[in-house]
């Protein structure tokens, strides 16, 4: 197997520090094309024409391709090569963006949107494989992957600005066009940099494999954005969500039997594999559907415009970044397992926190500090989900660990807020400030129950140390 480096690094060349700012360059500008677009959804519908119960579709057809081809995209970057997806992916983006930006009708503005969230299926597994393949297991790959995870996390606050002020300032057209020079910068010197990392040999691609899943997966995605319009009870939903069950249980079966698995099974039985993911779902889940209930709580409790409401979020961003630069120290000193648990507990604690908000300005306070310590929490979780998921798998694996991990994260994010939307809806009785934050506090608590439960998994069924504790990054 060809690969990017014949020998472990001991620290970071000057290639190796430009590899890292484009692959780090790359991750942020998708996570912020994923929230973008939220704030500037109004305004689109009014200058393009969509009807408002469309809407949703400008980031459902986006979250659909984005979660729901990941996995089959990651096993590709293993088999054909993953410079060259990466590198095609990013073409797909730009011309995506291009498109939407000069969108004149709803139709195009939904094709411009499926082949962004096709392209993001395809980069960002391919962009974190290179990333695991380039940075050998150690203080270098962990440093690697928690500036990944904390530029990743501040890019989705800082595509909700930064939608925000593009809209404002100049036309919603520019939040499509922002990518295109990011993506042509990274295009331009990336073929000098980074090499191809592809099996000498290539095996046969399984079929049927990749169809099931990916239907599985578009399904199950399918039916958790629909049930925040037409709530957890609709037959749409409810039918969408077991399709997506039945077609996973196929996916599993047609595993078992093939000679070429898309997904071999012995992977998904390591319980770094497994239960890393597990706790990386409920990482994303949490934090990011949280925004939520503080949205809310802010705007229709507190009475904030939604700039000063977005402009809050700045310092759960700050929370996250100094999560990520913290967690590769703090993986090199207790190992991957107690960082998951102790940022878990830290997102915990101070999530069950906000359950003391009030009804007046006087408690944002608290808000803003349980917002930036929980997101120190959360990011340490993330980080460590990171480094256990993909740890102790032989290079042409790194592709399906990365592809489980970005479909983990893209799923995560997705059903996060149906489901907090459906508890605060159903816990708010009455009108009026006091009735929406009695809601807003349901859907808090089950936010931290959420959190406990994944320390108690990783606590309960991951070994003692995914990764060797030792000196830190």
């Amino acid at each position: 197997m060809s690969v990017i480096e014949t020998e472990a690094p001991a620290r970071l060349t000057p290639r190796l520090r430009l590899v890292l700012v484009l692959l780090l360059a790359t991750q942020f500008m998708l996570a912020a094309d994923f929230a973008i677009l939220n704030v500037a959804l109004p305004v689109i519908g009014g200058n393009l024409g969509f009807p408002l119960g469309h809407l949703q579709w400008i980031a459902t057809a986006f979250a659909l391709c984005a979660a729901g081809f990941t996995l089959f995209f990651g096993r590709v970057a293993d088999l054909f090569g993953r410079r060259r997806l990466f590198l095609g992916g990013l073409v797909v983006l730009a011309a995506a963006s291009v498109l939407g930006g000069l969108a004149q009708n709803p139709e195009t503005l939904i094709v411009a949107r499926v082949f962004q969230g096709l392209a993001t299926a395809a980069v960002t597994p391919a962009a974190l494989s290179l990333m695991t393949v380039s940075f050998p297991e150690g203080p270098l790959r962990r440093k690697a992957l928690g500036l990944n995870g904390a530029l990743m996390s501040s890019g989705f606050t800082a595509g909700a600005i930064l939608g925000g002020v593009l809209t404002d300032l100049l036309s919603w057209r520019w939040a499509f066009f922002v990518n295109v020079p990011v993506a042509l910068a990274v295009l331009l010197v990336a073929p000098t940099v980074i090499k191809e990392s592809r099996p000498d040999e290539r095996p046969r691609l399984d079929v049927p494999g990749a169809i099931t899943v990916t239907l599985g997966l578009l399904a199950v995605i399918f039916g958790l954005t629909q049930a925040s319009e037409e709530g957890w009870g609709s037959p749409a939903v409810l039918g969408s969500l077991a399709a997506g069950v039945v077609l996973l249980l196929v996916f599993y079966a047609v595993e078992r039997k093939v000679s070429a698995p898309l997904v071999p099974l012995t992977v998904l039985r390591r319980r770094s594999v497994a239960w890393g993911n597990v706790a990386g779902l409920i990482a994303f889940l949490t934090e990011c559907s949280l925004v939520f209930p503080l949205t809310l709580y802010l705007q229709e409790v507190l009475g904030f415009s939604p700039l000063a409401a977005g402009l809050s979020f700045g310092v759960l961003g700050l929370g996250t970044v100094t999560g990520g630069v913290c967690a590769p120290k703090v993986i090199g000193k207790a190992g991957s397992k107690r960082t998951l648990i102790i940022g878990g507990i830290l997102q915990t604690v101070f999530t069950a926190a906000l359950l003391g908000l009030g009804d007046d300005r006087s408690w944002l306070a608290l808000m803003l500090v349980a917002s930036f310590a929980g997101g120190v929490g959360n990011m340490l979780v993330i980080v460590g989900f990171m480094v256990t998921a993909t740890s102790g798998l032989a290079d042409h694996e790194q592709g399906l660990a990365t592809g489980l991990a970005t479909m983990t994260q893209q799923v995560g994010i997705t059903m996060g807020t149906p489901i907090m939307s459906v508890v605060v809806t159903s816990a708010v009785a009455g009108t009026g400030a006091t009735a929406i934050l009695g809601g807003l506090k349901a859907a808090i608590a089950v936010n931290a129950a959420i959190v406990l439960l994944g320390v108690l998994t990783s606590a309960l069924f991951l070994r003692r140390d995914s990764v060797r504790p030792g000196r830190g990054a």
